[in-house]
């Protein structure tokens, strides 16, 4: 009996301390920020002098016409979002398609299409801004090739927008692919078989059969797909910092600038970023609830 109990309070302590690290990394890098965010929302403080309580005024200002650059910013970041979602996802279900078809070579293009995924950021700004410069640009150059007229990619916040989305694709679609992959071979090849006897083509197949059974998988790969475009900081800070005129200016990016101060400034606001912060979490959080309740029929497969 004795012997037992020693070996339930082992089995008990190993379990606790099992979960220790996880309980706190959740502490230190979840719980604790969001004290110290949440603390000076309700503050006034530059980075020097004096920290003053200000109550419910910085989350005033955030919905006051004071802060329009802010409501800007969070409309970028949607059109952002939905703009890149709408090619990215498609592309990746695709590929992972094609490529889990015993075909020769597709070894060899599933590295290639997620190599992107492996490569920096502050990389990747430096290739698309090579690729998409005014003078010399490669993408300039082809359409000079073909007769057009070189184009100012980052003038206007429509083409720099554009840019942002084509590089956010490129860097994303590969390691969305392979989670499709992934799914896909876990759909039984006998359910295919038994709907080509019927005679079912490879559409009515990847519309009837695929795309129902992929449900879960999908689920996850849109949901995190979301909130990665939604949470987008260091592509924009890389390629556009913002510019022209905080046309392509994210949520995250604005509220990085509160923080830090933007380039040749030392303008902080800590108080105001952080009101700022709690906004896009309830903004964030919301989005969430939202289509998780969408899809909530997707994640069931019968």
């Amino acid at each position: 009996m004795k012997r037992e109990n020693k070996l339930n309070r082992s089995s008990t302590i190993q379990s606790y301390l099992m979960i220790a690290g996880s309980i706190l990394a959740l502490i230190v890098f979840v719980v604790l920020p969001l004290l110290w965010i949440m603390r000076f929302s309700v503050l006034s403080w530059r980075g020097f002098g004096e920290i003053k309580f200000v109550g419910m005024k910085n989350f005033i200002r955030v919905f006051s016409s004071t802060s329009s650059k802010y409501w800007l910013s969070v409309k970028n970041t949607f059109v952002f979002a939905i703009g890149k979602l709408l090619v990215e996802i498609p592309l990746a279900l695709v590929l992972a398609f094609v490529l889990t078809r015993d075909l020769k070579g597709t070894t060899f293009f599933r590295s290639v299409y997620f190599m992107p995924s492996m490569i920096s950021v502050a990389v990747m700004g430096v290739i698309f801004n090579y690729i998409f410069a005014h003078v010399n640009g490669v993408a300039n150059e082809a359409i000079k090739f073909f007769g057009g007229e070189p184009v100012k990619w980052f003038a206007t916040g429509t083409t720099s927008m554009i840019v942002l989305m084509i590089a956010s694709i490129w860097q994303n679609f590969g390691i969305n692919m392979l989670f499709f992959m992934t799914g896909l071979q876990s759909i039984s090849p006998e359910m295919y078989e038994a709907a080509a006897i019927d005679g079912a083509n490879n559409t009515r197949q990847f519309f009837t059969i695929t795309i129902p059974l992929l449900g879960p998988v999908l689920q996850m790969v849109l949901m995190n797909a979301i909130l990665g475009s939604l949470k987008v900081t260091d592509l924009v800070l890389t390629l556009t910092f913002g510019r022209p005129s905080g046309k392509t200016e994210v949520m995250m990016t604005y509220i990085y600038k509160r923080f830090f101060g933007e380039a040749g400034s030392s303008a902080m606001d800590y108080g105001f970023g952080a009101a700022l912060t709690v906004v896009t979490a309830i903004i964030l959080t919301i989005v969430t609830l939202f289509y998780l309740r969408a899809t909530k029929k997707s994640s069931d497969v019968y």
